[in-house]
């Protein structure tokens, strides 16, 4: 995704697991993939997002990958998943184990306190 100008109000963690149609493709296949396909669906949707995808293979066994995602508003994080439903990346190429949604420091928000949770050692 092209680098977006906006604050994030909220941020997605989707948690998958590869399938064996994914790992039965060459690392370039994935690659084509990810640009022909994926890629062009989300942006097709037209919404400011910014993304990072995570390798978590190594370390567990349950998820493979998590690919975060931050969006200015809820219908912007809509439009992914809906975008991500109508490719092969969902349930053909990755299982979805889990979307876990949040809003960065809320609790201090909340209470117009500082974010102490939040270290920057």
């Amino acid at each position: 995704m092209a680098p977006q100008t906006f604050e994030a109000s909220l941020t997605a963690f989707i948690l998958v697991r590869t399938t064996r149609s994914w790992l039965d493709l060459t690392p370039e296949q994935r690659f084509e993939v990810l640009r022909t396909e994926i890629r062009p669906a989300i942006e097709a949707k037209g919404v400011q997002v910014r993304s990072r995808f995570y390798d978590t293979e190594f370390y567990s066994a349950r998820v493979s990958d998590i690919w975060v995602w931050e969006a200015p508003d809820h219908h912007s994080f809509q439009q992914v998943i809906e975008a991500l439903r109508e490719t092969r990346f969902w349930d053909d190429y990755f299982e979805v184990v889990d979307v876990l949604v949040g809003v960065e420091n809320a609790y201090a928000i909340n209470y117009g306190q500082d974010a102490v949770a939040t270290i920057c050692a």
